[in-house]
């Protein structure tokens, strides 16, 4: 396992450097000069030159990697070139309403989707097995920003249960004005999620209920639940592991359209308006950011999956012999 651990890590240090380098080679490919954020409209050239100058962009892009880098390794994620206020804390306060939003939509989503997806498996031939299943395919087709105005004007606007959007000036200093903030767009991520991963629990468990080794478990006189907790949770719960991986990292990076619906003061927006400034350092701050998260949630899905699975252990032990 340690040794695992040991090339797990190191795949993860030679990604997140080739990304970086992929990050930092297409930001440059983008059209658009950052210096125009900078300058007033109608800049005389040496205006222009002078804005490159500070902000570095007229540097060879070599020297430029290699100063990012060096900022990187020291945990220094830059400085804006339109606020000049560093990225690192401004990402971190970010993350404050991101991380929050997404933990909490997966986590309901999983609520819901797990118990859902087996009924749905275990009834598959009654009225409401069959109905789950058609919910299941409806709500994956339905886009999160819709659902999102929907929730908005019935929870919001006509029953004023809720606010329409925005999160708290002071944060989590005032936690029930931001919870309260937070409910409508985690519900529209935990429905959209929910309904996606339903489908997935779904398929896991007919191939569980359709095993032989459940089949002898029941011959032997254990009852259905019995069996299905002794033998039939384990194998169902692999598969669904890594799909719970792909939607938690897909959920981060996809935050930015609920931040958008909801106004909510988190990653997604931050880098929506870097896009719109040209502001390199902070769309690579993001980004990177983003990056470094993708990649630990895949490493803590799989190393789940080899915990929970004995046969990847097996084949673990057996690889490092």
């Amino acid at each position: 396992m340690a040794r695992y651990l040991l090339r797990r890590l190191a795949f993860l240090v030679v990604s997140l450097a080739l990304a970086s380098v992929v990050l930092f080679v297409l930001l440059r490919m983008l059209p658009g000069d950052p210096a125009n954020a900078l300058t007033a409209v109608g800049a005389s050239d040496e205006q222009i030159a002078a804005a490159r100058h500070a902000i570095g962009s007229d540097r060879p892009l070599p020297e430029q990697f290699t100063h990012w880098l060096g900022q990187l390794a020291t945990g220094d994620l830059g400085t804006s070139f339109v606020s000049s206020l560093p990225v690192g804390p401004e990402v971190t306060a970010r993350l404050n309403v991101t991380v929050p939003l997404t933990l909490a939509a997966f986590v309901l989503a999983v609520l819901i989707a797990v118990p859902a997806g087996f009924v749905a498996a275990h009834k598959r031939r009654t009225w409401y097995g069959a109905l789950l299943s058609g919910v299941s395919q409806l709500g994956i087709a339905v886009p999160v920003f819709w659902l999102g105005m929907i929730l908005i004007a019935v929870f919001a606007l006509n029953a004023g249960w809720l606010p329409a959007g925005g999160f708290p000036q002071d944060g989590w200093a005032a936690p029930g004005d931001a919870i309260r903030s937070l409910v409508l767009p985690v519900v529209t991520i935990a429905l959209v999620m929910s309904a996606s991963l339903i489908r997935y629990v779904r398929s896991a468990t007919l191939d569980v209920l359709g095993s032989d080794y459940l089949r002898n478990a029941r011959a032997l006189g254990e009852s259905f639940g019995t069996a299905m907790w002794r033998h039939g949770l384990r194998n169902a719960s692999v598969p669904v592991i890594s799909v719970l991986g792909i939607e938690l990292a897909s959920t981060l990076l996809g935050a930015v359209v609920v931040e958008s619906v909801y106004a909510l003061p988190g990653l997604g927006s931050l880098l929506a308006t870097g896009i719109a400034q040209h502001d390199y350092p902070v769309i690579q701050g993001v980004l990177f950011v983003s990056t470094l998260a993708v990649l630990l949630i895949g490493f803590l899905a799989d190393l789940v999956q080899r915990i929970v699975d004995p046969r990847l252990r097996g084949r673990l032990s057996g690889g490092a012999r």
